[in-house]
């Protein structure tokens, strides 16, 4: 495993040199400040929300990369005078899917800092989040020397056919899309890197119906304390050194966990889909995404008698699709 982190650290060192600054902050950065990484790709109009929601969650900048955008979102991004922005044409596939890339700058900018890398489409909760901001839950992580925090990825959807109601930049995608499913979770150790292996929810029950063990992961740990010598191996599905993983407890108690709310599934979804099984960009040669063509072409409507409204992580404990733990 050491061999594999220091592969990786290499690859993310090399790949690296793919990336081109289009507008450097980073200097403003402080010791003390929460980071949050992402990769994006015309997502202009999720970005306003995106990070007025992290802004007030209480992430101090953003080290955002540009994979090629053509909707005027690197232009937009680069105007923020709390983000850093990269632009690159290389292959995001060839990138171990933008990992390589976050890996670089995690470790040259992330080194002593928490780190959040999230999706635009991805919004972070965590216990006590409509009170607290997150440097309440970093300092409280520090304090029980816990390095690393994970976070169900929850798929949200609306209610009737997905394209039925327009989107609109600044909204909250949650007024478009507020329900998700409460059950239907299928939880596995991953043998090899000791992380939980969760697949389940609307995309296993609507698009890998019939082979649902091909349906997507939705463990996560979004939020780590980060080392130079970290690296995450897939997505944020799992890292090195292999200890950042055992985000749970073994012997049957709970850790405190968040929740990310997956808000794919707008009315932008069928365009999106589309473009990327043009690009073939994504992970098995996009199967994901050709099931989700068929998916939404058959039945355009996620929603069942089985969903349930969000209302607020409170709702989402009690589910126990996260949990505070011993944070009180």
């Amino acid at each position: 495993m050491r061999l594999r982190r220091k592969r990786r650290i290499i690859r993310a060192t090399r790949k690296g040199r793919e990336l081109r600054i289009v507008a450097n902050r980073t200097d403003r950065i402080r010791s003390s400040d929460v980071l949050l990484f992402s990769c994006q790709r015309n997502e202009g109009v999720r970005l306003p929300y995106f990070l007025d929601y992290y802004r007030g969650l209480g992430v101090d900048h953003f080290l955002i990369v540009d994979n090629d955008s053509t909707d005027g979102s690197l232009d937009f991004l680069a105007r923020q005078p709390d983000v850093s922005v990269w632009h690159t044409r290389a292959s995001y596939k060839r990138a171990t899917f933008g990992v390589d890339w976050l890996n670089r700058l995690a470790r040259l900018y992330g080194h002593g800092h928490w780190c959040l890398t999230v999706d635009p489409d991805e919004l972070f909760l965590y216990p006590f989040c409509d009170t607290r901001p997150i440097r309440g839950l970093t300092d409280w992580l520090d304090a029980c020397s816990i390095r690393s925090f994970s976070a169900m990825l929850l798929d949200m959807y609306p209610k009737g056919r997905i394209d039925a109601t327009p989107y609109r930049p600044g909204q909250d995608p949650l007024e478009v899309a507020p329900w998700f499913d409460a059950g239907n979770y299928k939880v596995a150790r991953n043998p090899e890197y000791g992380n939980l292996w969760i697949q389940g929810g609307p995309r296993a029950r609507v698009f890998f119906p019939d082979a649902p063990a091909k349906a997507p992961a939705l463990n996560k740990i979004p939020l780590v304390k980060w080392h130079r010598r970290y690296t995450y191996v897939s997505s944020t599905h799992m890292l090195l050194p292999r200890g950042l993983n055992l985000v749970y407890d073994e012997w049957g108690g709970e850790k405190a966990s968040g929740v990310l709310l997956h808000t794919k599934f707008l009315d932008t979804f069928t365009g999106k889909a589309e473009e990327e099984l043009r690009r073939r960009q994504h992970y098995g040669a996009s199967r994901e995404y050709i099931a989700y063509a068929d998916g939404v072409q058959s039945n355009p409507d996620l929603w069942c008698k089985w969903s349930e409204k969000y209302i607020n992580w409170r709702q989402l404990e009690i589910l126990g699709l996260m949990s505070k733990g011993n944070w009180a």
